[in-house]
């Protein structure tokens, strides 16, 4: 591997160049031009893949790899009798029961020491980077992913059996194409998408120029051989896979790695994961009636909202969001079922519609109170406030509705008749189900406003 000159801004090598990271480290653009940017960033991106080909890892998948990763869980004394690793169509390998599990029901333990962590990051040969570096001190999962790398690097890892069983790839949107990322548009899932290519490619550059500095010990697993393909790896392994457990001390809590578990597919109401600080161990239960054979799933869709700050009543909103634990612009999630609506989003939608005497009103209620008054769907703040709650939920979802270019029935007649790859299937559903998430949510809202009026008159 070629020393990059450092007087030059010039992909030499196999490593990132420094126009990269300054182009990466850029503005986003608003609206078509992002979409160009990202290509810009991307063209890029992938002239460096192609110089470092060959160095990036391939590791080899054997068909005993599952046999002896429970062979290793089971020698740190795990008990994996209640669930197997199964392949699922469409879905790759993942956790299934193997009896039926009653509500409550623990069903899988695992011990703190199975567990990749920034604590065990810091144990390990990242540890003096962590101490010295500002990025890695305040973003635990970027060590996780660090970490990965290392450990894969390193002849004799403790975590190897673990390491053996983690997918060779992605369905991340850092592994989606030009042609991917348009068929999400309309979806704000599109520009997530190239917003997070961006930060990835920026983040690579940044770790690459750190490793190749002199200051850098030879004894780096990383120092000659960080590609961009393998962070990406790393990024999307932890972005899929981790979980949060309390620090040994119960103080706060920090990310993890878990082995076994992360194979779960998880679903609200079906899986609870509880940390257990006397025995350091990480407790899974059930919490309803689980079937053998069963998986889970579930859909949400993700809506940015905000309160203006032109607003004449945006401090006092945003003072009483920051009581009941919301910012005054965040994402919020539209869900399936018969309730699209969360408490977040119930709150938020509430204190955005008051007006200022309402406002007063709930000015000098108990914090953890506020919180449920505002959260309860039975709620009725005034009839005022709902009726413009529900109105603007059904017409921000409609509106979210026409800016796609197909319709529910155009994307499911699209997933029976055409050929498609397996990212391109995944964003075609992904838009199935926004809209039908949309659709729900429109018509709750609407036969919400309806009911309001009804009580009214009567």
């Amino acid at each position: 591997m070629g020393r990059k000159n450092r007087n030059k801004k010039t992909t030499q090598g196999n490593g990132a160049s420094g126009s990269t990271e300054e182009k990466c480290s850029q503005q986003p653009s608003a609206g078509g031009k992002e979409f160009d940017d990202y290509m810009e960033i991307r063209d890029t991106v992938e002239k460096i893949r192609a110089i470092q080909k060959d160095v990036s890892l391939k590791p080899e998948k054997k068909d005993e790899r599952f046999t002896k990763f429970i062979e290793w869980l089971q020698s740190k004394k795990v008990d994996t009798s209640c669930v197997e690793i199964g392949k699922f169509e469409g879905l790759g390998f993942g956790l299934k029961a193997t009896k039926d599990l009653k509500e409550g029901e623990k069903f899988l333990t695992l011990p703190r020491d199975l567990m990749m962590t920034p604590k065990s990051a810091q144990d390990s040969c990242l540890g003096p980077f962590i101490e010295e570096d500002k990025i890695l001190q305040v973003m635990p999962s970027v060590v996780l992913a660090l970490h990965l790398l290392c450990e894969r690097r390193t002849d004799g890892s403790p975590w190897k059996p673990y390491l053996d069983i983690l997918p060779d790839t992605y369905s991340t949107p850092l592994y989606f194409t030009p042609e991917e990322i348009k068929t999400l548009k309309a979806s704000p899932a599109q520009s997530d998408c190239m917003s997070q290519y961006r930060n990835i490619a920026r983040q690579y550059a940044y770790f690459y120029k750190l490793f190749q500095s002199e200051s850098v010990q030879q004894s780096l697993p990383l120092k000659n051989v960080f590609t961009y393909d393998d962070y990406r790896w790393a990024v999307s392994t932890v972005m899929t896979r981790q979980n949060q457990i309390p620090t040994s001390d119960g103080s706060k809590m920090t990310f993890a790695l878990i082995p076994l578990w992360d194979m779960c597919n998880h679903c609200n109401g079906l899986i609870t994961t509880d940390f257990n600080l006397e025995q350091n161990c990480s407790e899974c239960y059930s919490l309803r009636k689980y079937m053998k054979g069963d998986q889970n799933e579930h859909d949400r869709m993700a809506v940015k909202l905000g309160i203006s700050k032109t607003d004449p009543l945006f401090e006092k909103k945003s003072e009483l969001l920051t009581r009941c634990g919301l910012l005054a612009s965040r994402t919020f999630y539209l869900h399936t079922g018969e309730l699209p609506v969360d408490s977040d989003l119930l709150v938020f939608l509430r204190i955005f519609q008051m007006d200022d005497e309402t406002l007063e009103k709930y000015a000098g209620s108990n914090a953890a109170e506020l919180r449920d008054v505002l959260g309860d769907l039975d709620m009725v703040v005034s009839k005022e406030t709902e009726t413009k709650v529900w109105s603007y939920l059904e017409t921000r979802t409609t509106l979210l509705l026409r800016g796609y270019d197909t319709s529910t029935e155009e994307d499911e007649e699209l997933l029976k008749k055409t050929k498609l790859s397996p990212v391109e299937r995944l964003c075609v559903q992904l838009r199935c189900c926004e809209k039908k998430i949309l659709q729900s949510a429109s018509e709750f809202a609407s036969h919400r406003k309806q009911k309001l009026q009804a009580d009214s008159t009567t």
